[in-house]
């Protein structure tokens, strides 16, 4: 594959060539209450190329192996149509390596998919027979085991594996016009063995849902709030990491006036990092798409908006440091900026000395859904408990978390000491784009004056 890639790309004329190859193979499956309705097992090959001339792109997917050069020679001639400026990259060393794949206690392509489904169909039923209210279900699996291979006209070569292995579990309570819903799940840069052992999630899930009919709807306010894990972690990525992504910020004349390197964005104690180099994170990669080897890089430092998440052509045109941050969901994509495992740093505050002074506020958890649009954003919280006299209280549903994200990063006061990833099993969306692995984080955040909507 080597010499065929680097045959294609030689004296191609244009600035900057690259081809990026993949062989995936993949499965999935689902229960949609006691039926299965969903089961698949696929494999594919295909490729993109991309050329670069006087600032234009021409980008060519294939799945034809047969004559890379003359697919080559196609991306240089798309890009010979649109080019019209000078080109940016920014100078990266190349690089050759064949990186071996990773251990898997149980490759999960060795195992029938009767036994996925057996296992799979065990989380179904428990969650079906746990409680009388649980009225449906929607759980799934899905297993996917990537190998790329990459070379440019700059002398850059590596080939990776990428497994990724998805377990989503999902209730339904519903008591007369009342429906209320609860998620678990996992995403795991692992082995078959990661999907197993799962029983309390299952459990979990339907009780949570099941126990929400119960719940009274948050009086809406504004309230001292207290957020968990996977909340903090996706606020991390939501609403503050994709307005760190570089060509959002080139591109968008108001969001470079706001992301302004060395501007204080919150108080001393919040630090905010996008790392691909994070050990057994699920964003976690040697290089990125364009073979630019990926690191810890500090958003936010001390408070302090320090970096940005690059390609090679935004670090280029911004004269900044590259970042290992491009990357592509799948072969017939090409890599644009994206985040890789984001997550905000502990500090030294235990969770019951983030509680002990508030004498009405709210603790949300997890996320059901929201959207984002510039520095605002809403969020709904996927079950929360009150706060009262320092103390965790009762389940409360239908919590809705709205404001901007620079002052609610402000309003940031205190940070705990218990850091964990958010193991939902998600993925981001961006550019057509869907499902990219990522990797998101946080320890408990306490936040002042949130806008919460609810019950009046």
């Amino acid at each position: 594959m080597r010499n065929r890639m680097a045959d294609a790309l030689r004296d191609t004329g244009a600035d900057y060539a690259e081809i990026r190859i993949e062989r995936t193979e993949q499965t999935g499956l689902g229960f949609r209450g006691p039926e299965m309705d969903a089961i698949s097992s696929s494999s594919s090959l295909g490729g993109v190329a991309r050329a670069l001339v006087k600032g234009g792109w021409g980008i060519v997917t294939f799945n034809d192996l047969s004559d890379l050069r003359s697919r080559v020679a196609e991306a240089v001639a798309c890009a010979r149509l649109v080019g019209r400026e000078q080109s940016h990259l920014a100078e990266v060393e190349p690089i050759e390596k064949i990186i071996p794949p990773p251990k898997m206690q149980r490759d999960f392509r060795g195992v029938p998919l009767a036994e996925k489904q057996r296992v799979l169909g065990e989380y179904n039923s428990l969650m079906l027979g746990l409680h009388p209210k649980i009225q449906t279900t929607q759980t799934y699996y899905s297993d996917r085991y990537r190998e790329v291979y990459f070379a440019n006209t700059q002398g850059s070569y590596f080939e990776e594996t990428r497994p990724d292995l998805v377990v989503s579990l999902n209730a339904v309570a519903r008591e007369g016009n009342l429906v209320q819903r609860a998620h678990e799940g996992i995403g795991r840069a692992a082995g078959f063995d990661a999907a197993l052992g799962l029983e309390a999630k299952a459990e979990a899930t339907a009780k949570r849902a099941a126990d929400l009919l119960q719940a009274p709807p948050v009086q809406g306010g504004t309230y001292t709030i207290v957020v968990n894990q996977k909340l903090g972690g996706v606020f991390a990525h939501e609403a503050f990491g994709h307005l760190s992504e570089a060509d959002a910020v080139y591109e968008n004349e108001k969001l470079r006036d706001l992301m302004v390197l060395g501007k204080r964005f919150g108080p001393d104690h919040l630090t905010i990092v996008d790392d691909g180099s994070y050990p057994g994170g699920r964003g976690t990669h040697p290089f990125d798409d364009e073979s630019v080897p990926t690191r810890k890089n500090y958003l936010i430092k001390d408070g302090i908006l320090v970096g940005r998440l690059h390609n090679r052509e935004t670090a280029g045109k911004m004269n900044e440091d590259v970042t290992g941050n491009a990357r592509a969901v799948a072969w017939n994509f090409p890599p644009i900026v994206r985040m890789t495992n984001t997550y905000i740093e502990p500090s030294d505050t235990s969770f019951e000395d983030l509680i002990k002074d508030v004498e009405l506020g709210l603790y949300a958890c997890d996320m059901i859904g929201g959207q984002t649009m510039g520095e605002m954003f809403t969020f709904s919280a996927a079950y929360g408990y009150m706060i009262r006299s320092g103390k965790v209280s009762e389940l409360v549903r239908d919590i809705v978390l709205t404001g901007n994200v620079f002052q609610t990063l402000k309003d940031i006061d205190l940070i705990a000491d218990d850091f964990a990833w958010a193991d939902g099993g998600g993925g981001c969306g961006k550019g057509a784009q869907s499902p990219l692995p990522v990797g998101l984080g946080s320890p408990h955040l306490r936040i002042q004056g949130v806008v919460v909507g609810g019950q009046q």
